[in-house]
């Protein structure tokens, strides 16, 4: 059975079909949950977890009786980032907040999970809104280390095998970092191709919806289900990859340069072709332009409750607000354009330069040590500025044994050619 785990397109199949029995796989997940969870603390406490969830497994056989009848996500359990309304759960946001403060309705994209057959396993440990003051959780292969944020909890549970799916959310870097740093793949579409509702926000202008698996092959069977307007394409070429040269990949560590200048030569080895492309010499004004709309949107989404509940906010959370506040209408004004300039420019560079996808590293290196800081998103703001789709792949271990990621970044609303090209790219790899 935990073969099934990481591959969640053979494990919904057999859920659905009755090769694996719903109610065994909860059990085995409820022994495998015990033995990992005080360590690596990914999910929210919750009394009386699984006697919930043989319930609603039982509901769910009922339902469907009929293994032909049953939707694609039958029985498959999630983890829910706790920014996400989910009904009958609370939501704090990682925060001290009452929960009474963001009540509403339950997101979409957690609706839609549940009438695919989706269980939902539990909340998962977020930083607080979803910024970088840390909670609890600790890296599965070493909980010296940070699991990345700020889908902390999502990332780490899909990584301990304790999960096959788990949803997040992306406003710089809080999907593709952490899948890196747990060696899981992270997907982040494009902009607004998930709903967003029923999210808790930091940034309207630049939050992102998308989730965690066991590699890309599951990645793309829950886009499916999570993106209304899903176009399946049939690729039968090796797609052209671009290296966006310039101060953007000088920001990578040296450990992380070595790692990806090795994915490179292993691509190219297989028959990829290469494209080394100049692009984003203004990165520090791209970087600082996220910034201001970061901080200034979330200022605005806090409003209300930083006034009512300021001192109990931590530091960090309380220090983006107040630059946020700081911020003119007019600056955020003139920031947002770039948004668009920048997509506009990245999607130029790949059409002169004739280049299907980008690759770049996923993180700087590896999870930093310690759980005090989440680790640096700088490597995945220019991709979540510009709205386009993103996918995190295991790439290599360090001699430690912490994961390496590669990102592998599509055009404009073409997520579909990413995810079908990436299985390929994953296969190079080698996880």
């Amino acid at each position: 059975m935990i073969s099934y785990t990481k591959d969640l397109a053979s494990l919904a199949r057999a859920l659905a079909s009755e090769g694996i029995d719903l109610l065994d796989y909860l059990a085995h997940l409820e022994s495998l949950i015990q033995e990992r969870e005080p360590v690596v603390k990914a999910f929210l406490p919750e009394e009386n977890r699984f006697s919930r969830l043989r319930n609603e497994a039982r509901v769910l056989l009922d339902r469907y009786p009929h293994p032909e009848e049953r939707p694609p996500l039958f029985g498959v359990p999630v983890g829910v980032k706790d920014i996400f309304r989910v009904q009958g759960f609370p939501t704090r946001a990682g925060s001290k907040l009452p929960s009474a403060a963001f009540e509403g309705d339950e997101a979409k994209s957690v609706t839609r999970l549940k009438q695919a057959g989706a269980l939902i396993l539990g909340k998962t440990v977020t930083t607080e809104f979803a910024y970088f003051a840390p909670g609890p959780t600790t890296n599965p292969f070493n909980e010296a280390h940070t699991p990345g944020g700020s889908s902390s909890g999502s990332a780490a549970a899909v990584s301990a095998g304790m999960c096959p799916l788990a949803l997040g959310s992306q406003t710089i870097g809080s999907i593709n970092r952490p899948a890196a740093f747990c060696g899981v793949v992270g997907f982040k579409p494009s902009y607004d191709r998930i709903s967003k509702m029923g999210v808790i926000p930091v940034s309207d202008s630049l939050d992102h919806v998308g989730f965690f698996t066991g590699n890309a092959r599951g990645a793309a069977w829950v886009a499916e289900v999570l993106i209304p307007d899903w176009r399946p394409v049939s690729l039968d070429v090796q797609p052209v990859l671009g290296i966006p040269e310039g101060p953007y990949l000088d920001k990578t560590s040296p450990e992380g340069k070595e790692n990806f200048h090795h994915n490179v030569e292993k691509l190219a080895e297989q028959g990829y072709k290469l494209v080394r492309v100049k692009v984003m010499s203004d990165f520090e004004q791209i970087a600082a332009r996220h910034q201001v709309i970061m901080a200034a949107e979330a200022a605005r989404v806090h409003a209300g409750w930083f006034t009512k509940y300021g001192s109990l906010y931590h530091e960090k959370t309380q220090a983006l607000i107040r630059e946020g506040q700081s911020a003119t209408t007019a600056a955020l004004q003139e920031a947002l354009p770039g948004r668009e300039r920048l997509r506009s420019e990245l999607m130029a560079a790949m059409q002169g330069a004739g280049v299907d996808l980008w690759i770049a590293p996923a993180a700087r290196g590896t999870a930093p040590r310690g759980l005090q800081s989440t680790g640096d998103p700088i490597m995945n703001l220019p991709w979540t500025h510009s709205g386009l789709p993103t996918l995190s792949l295991p790439s290599g271990f360090n001699p430690s044994g912490l994961p390496f990621g590669l990102q592998v970044i599509g055009k404009w609303y073409a997520d579909e050619a990413l995810l079908v090209w990436a299985s390929g790219i994953e296969s190079v790899l080698g996880g």
